[in-house]
């Protein structure tokens, strides 16, 4: 079975104001019935120039304020040194300022009352606008009732509990930040925040070498003054304690403000447990595929060797295919859920793993990995651009740089990892974006230069790097004298490089890389899939690997035009078996899709015209309808699924395209014998005789339309002639005849000798059976289908307005009136068979009756009959437009489709294999009553070697403000409130 996917094809660039929302990680779509609250109110976005003030401790700094309802956000120019995004809801106050003349400033009272001021540097109109949608918008929240949730929703953050009262809460952990509670009553005993299988299981690592109390005592500061949860302000200081790693306590909590999947859970309370409770019970594939995977995700974890670590797994995993089952469960997704769920409870980690999955690692884990892929050839691309020696020497031995990276990506570096360094990476990854990925990768890359320039192969590049990431832990300067330098390790050096010298490495170059790039991925993954879908047919009949490969180009074409349903599972009295096991669903398309298909394959399912006007000549082609097209649909439909399926299309067109004389007859014949009774009745001769006219309506002369009147008369007489005799009537006398015996509807009338005797009488029909009908069916390579233009800057966007569709449709009627102005306007039906070009018509060969039959009594049924149920009136019209003579005009010759090359495949990558993980000593939970490692520091100078790393990764940050605009902020800090 094959499942085919276009959705590579309909892939658009993000707009500016996508680019906006994932930015500021605002969640693109709601998920509960909030979207259905604020469906009727209309608000309207709106961003204005602003300088953000938080306090004297902190520097001003100046950039845009945007108003996205629900949601405020804030970004500095530079757009990383200072960012917050707040729920509306989270805003208790705002008050104008009262300033200095000509400065507009507002405050904002935030719910863990943080005082925010903002100068809004517009003009005074602008600024007036601003404050009114934002007014508004708050009126919205408050109708919403959001306001009233966020109380109960901090509840559920550590960071509440953590600010309130530290000391009651260092009082029920260890130092690791699991609960002292053994028991697994007392372990949610009292608890309100939600926490991850660390609470119980502990956490990776030692504490005393993480260094987790200097940690939270950092970052107990942080965010006392800069907000937490739902209202963080994003400083430098958040980035560089980010950088230096995350305390386990508020890993969950902080994964889930850096990514934004916090605003998710906030705006759909409840929504995890409802999805969870409305589709218990239900199975499908991808609930048979987390079964297999459940007890291979971190199987040396103490929380994944229980029972209450898979449930867990278990219910994330199908939470997310039930909300997601056009994804539904791809490999690796497992690794991902059981990492965070280390962290942050199953709804947390629900959230995250929607973001992650559709914003953060967009493509990353669907069937054709083609996000994976995508960023791969970016990968490699950069690293031809910022270490082209390695490149090089990767291409002379022929080293697959994929080979180690792509599972680097894929699991965001969990797999290769000891998992307390791998957290790390991710605790990065989330705050500063995709960017840390590529950086961190081309680190690895450059810190290994010289040992990789002396690798051969394949396998010596993967020991190398497994090498490598086991020696994270070490010192990476262990012969030094400085004790300082000693005390940093290589995953320390590793960072430092990857953030001081690969920092030219933007989101924007990222972007541009993928733009790039994209089309060669789509080529290469629909040539995969094509090979796949060739290659998975259960018979190829008559054709061969490259007919059958004309066939799916063409139906893949259908698809583009006309998308089918999403795959879903099959109705499971069509598709399991009596043991109940459910096959894999397989890509069907509907009749819509299908007469698409069948426009490009059959000359006569298509109306093509040759359009003259003295300016252009062009074809245009438009799909044909007709009950011929949708009777074939149902024909092919063997198994009555309603759609077709790769393998029916190519069984269906076996079944004509190879025929001879008698064997299309018979195709023919039984294509109309609707019970499949061997006979055709009354109507369905009246059918078949409409198809044979819908087939010639474009044929030039009447040789076609007169071998169907002569088909009809035949048809009727023989008939007619073999129905039997009606009941004597002593009545008439033997000169009288006898009127015709009455006929149902579904009486037979017709056999296949009889309609075989009527076809061969007839030169034209012949010769159609023979080799037309076959012929009718063309495989062409076609021409390689144009992808999504990625519009860019000014001109790409003028561009792309202008050239649309429907201005090329007008631009063509304007210059056809013009044509028709000057009389050079003409219009050219194309023939599907085009045997004939000139008004000539062959010669009837003799009737099959004998005239006795002739000049029997059935003939009169004939006169009634077919006089009145065929009337020239109820026949389609067969003209040729009349602003052109087809008998003076020779047809113009229209060439045939081109064909589509296919771009070669990236090397398939063994997944399976890489996502083997290698267990790492150094990831073992420490107790509480080991002992102190020799030479350890005390508590003071873990402090200060925190502190060290976080200046470590100190950059200059510009405010983007003069001394005299700073000198106002500063003034705004003590301003009072209008009055």
């Amino acid at each position: 079975m094959s499942t085919i996917s276009t959705a590579l094809r309909h892939f658009k660039e993000p707009t500016k104001e996508q680019l906006t929302q994932i930015f500021f990680s605002l969640p693109a779509l709601e998920y509960g019935d909030d979207a259905e609250k604020s469906g009727g109110q209309d608000v309207s976005k709106m961003d204005i120039n602003a300088v953000l003030s938080l306090g004297e401790a902190e520097d001003s700094y100046a950039g845009k304020l945007h108003i996205m309802p629900p949601y405020l956000a804030f970004s500095s120019l530079d757009k990383k040194s200072v960012r917050f995004t707040i729920p509306l809801s989270t805003i208790r106050r705002v008050e104008r300022l009262n300033a200095r003349a000509g400065v507009y400033a507002l405050s904002l009272l935030t719910w863990h009352g943080m005082k925010i001021i903002v100068q809004l540097t517009s003009l005074r109109p602008t600024a007036d606008l601003f404050c009114s949608l934002l007014r508004d918008a708050l009126k919205v929240e408050l109708q919403r009732g959001q306001m009233k949730l966020v109380k109960n929703f901090v509840k559920t953050c550590y960071s509440e509990v953590l600010i309130s009262d530290p000391s009651n809460a260092a009082e029920n952990e260890r130092e690791d930040g699991s609960l002292i509670s053994e028991g697994k009553a007392g372990a949610s005993q009292g608890i309100s925040y939600h926490g991850g299988l660390g609470l119980r299981f502990k956490f990776p690592g030692d504490p005393k070498k993480l260094r987790e109390a200097s940690k939270i005592k950092l970052w107990t500061t942080y965010l006392k003054s800069h907000g937490r949860n739902l209202t963080l302000l994003r400083y430098p200081q958040c980035t560089r304690l980010v950088q230096v790693g995350l305390p386990n306590r508020l890993r969950g909590e902080m994964w889930e403000t850096l990514s934004g999947s916090i605003y998710l859970r906030f705006s759909n309370p409840g929504y995890y447990e409802r999805l969870l409770e409305e589709n218990k019970g239900k199975t499908n594939i991808s609930t048979d595929d987390i079964e297999k995977d459940l007890h291979r995700s971190l199987p040396e974890y103490a929380g994944y060797q229980s029972e209450e670590g898979i449930s867990s797994l278990r219910r994330v995993l199908r939470a997310y295919s039930y909300m997601n089952p056009e994804l539904g469960y791809c490999q690796a997704m497992n690794i991902l859920a059981a990492a965070i769920l280390i962290y942050m409870s199953e709804e947390q980690a629900f959230w995250l793993l929607e973001v992650l999955c559709g914003r953060l690692l967009p493509g990353y884990y669907a069937p054709s990995m083609h996000g994976t892929l995508l960023d791969q050839r970016v990968f490699e691309s950069l690293v031809q651009r910022y270490l082209p020696i390695i490149h090089d020497h990767f291409q002379v031995v022929d080293v697959q740089l994929s080979v180690a990276s792509l599972p680097w990506f894929l699991s965001l570096y969990i797999n290769s990892m000891p998992m307390v360094f791998a957290f790390r990476i991710v605790d990065c990854f989330l705050c500063m974006g995709p960017k840390v990925l590529f950086q961190v990768g081309l680190a690895i890359l450059k810190i290994n230069g010289e040992q990789l320039l002396q690798i051969q192969d394949d396998g010596g590049f993967l020991n190398l790097m497994r090498d490598y990431f086991a020696s994270l832990g070490d010192s990476a300067h262990p012969q030094s004298s400085d004790p300082r330098a000693r005390a940093i390790t290589v995953f320390q050096e590793l960072l430092l490089v990857s953030f001081r010298e690969f920092s030219v490495i933007t989101e924007e170059i990222i972007l541009s890389e993928r733009r790039r790039f994209r089309g060669e991925i789509i080529h290469s993954i629909e040539s995969f899939a094509k090979r796949g879908a060739v290659r998975n047919l259960r018979t190829l009949g008559r054709f061969h690997k490259e007919q059958a490969g004309l066939i799916y180009d063409a139906l893949y074409k259908a698809m583009c035009i006309v998308p089918p349903p999403p795959t879903a599972a099959p109705v499971p009295t069509l598709f399991t078996t009596g043991e109940g096991h459910e096959e894999k669903p397989e890509t069907r398309i509907g009749l819509r899709t299908f007469r698409q298909f069948l426009s490009e394959i059959a000359t006569w399912a298509r109306d093509e015209k040759i359009v003259m006007n003295g300016f252009q000549q062009r074809i245009e082609r438009v799909v044909a309808e007709h009950e011929f097209i949708d009777r074939l649909f149902y024909f092919w439909d063997t198994g009555c699924h309603g759609a077709l399926s790769f393998q029916d299309l190519i069984s269906g067109l076996d079944g004509v395209m190879f025929n001879d004389l008698m064997e299309n007859i018979e195709w023919f014949f039984n294509l109309h014998d609707k019970n499949k009774d061997g006979y055709l009745t009354k109507d369905e001769v009246l059918t078949l005789s409409e198809s044979f006219l819908f087939i010639f309506r474009y044929e030039v002369g009447d040789a076609y339309l007169g071998a169907v009147s002569r088909f009809m008369t035949n048809a009727f007489e023989y008939g007619d002639a073999l129905l039997p005799p009606p009941a004597s009537d002593s009545g008439l006398t033997d000169n009288e005849p006898s009127s015709p015996p009455p006929i149902a509807s579904n009486q037979p009338y017709l056999n296949l000798p009889t309609f075989r005797m009527v076809v061969l009488a007839d030169e034209v029909l012949e010769s159609f059976f023979e080799t037309d009908l076959s012929e009718s069916f063309k495989l062409h390579p076609l021409p390689e289908m144009e992808l999504p233009v990625s519009n860019s800057g000014i001109l790409g966007d003028l561009w792309s307005s202008i050239a649309t569709d429907q201005n090329k449709k007008m631009f063509n009627m304007f210059t056809d009136e013009i044509g028709k102005t000057i009389g050079k306007h003409q219009v050219v039906n194309k023939p599907s068979i085009g045997r004939y070009t000139k008004l000539e018509e062959p010669k009837a060969r003799e009737s099959l009756l004998t005239p006795t039959l002739r000049k029997s009594l059935s003939k009169a049924s004939l006169t009634t009959s077919s006089s009145s149920t065929l009337a020239p009136s109820s026949l389609p019209s067969l003209s040729v437009n009349t602003t052109l003579e087809p008998s003076t005009k020779s047809l113009p010759n229209v060439p045939d489709s081109g064909s589509l090359s296919a771009i070669p495949m990236l090397q398939a990558v063994n997944a399976a294999a890489l996502m083997e993980r290698t267990p790492f000593a150094i990831d073992d939970a420490k107790d509480d009553e080991d002992e102190d490692d020799d030479g350890f520091l005390g508590d003071n100078d873990h402090d200060d070697e925190v502190m060290d790393e976080v200046d470590a990764f100190l950059e200059a940050h510009d405010s983007g403000l003069t001394d005299a605009d700073k000198a106002v902020a500063n003034d705004l800090l003590h301003a009072e409130p209008l009055k």
